[in-house]
């Protein structure tokens, strides 16, 4: 019964996150020999400006908008 936790930027469309769930799980299947129906993904979305690497954060780091190429696509 895994239990796979991604953390992640806020931003992604609720489309995006279905996808992504959807190939998740079923690689999860297929890796792991477990049923879909075990599969749980959780989410944990964080404001850039409460995620840091290398002593800088994400809010100053990168600015407004990094790192949404793939959500500005969908919507488009």
């Amino acid at each position: 019964m895994p239990v796979i936790t991604i953390k992640m930027a806020k931003g992604r469309s609720v489309e995006q996150k279905q996808q992504f769930v959807e190939k998740v799980t079923k690689e999860a299947v297929k890796t792991l020999g477990v049923k879909p129906e075990w599969v749980t993904i959780l989410f944990e979305e964080y404001e850039r400006e409460n995620w840091a690497s290398n002593g800088q954060l994400h809010s100053i780091k990168f600015g407004d908008g990094f790192g949404q190429l793939a959500t500005e696509k969908a919507q488009n």
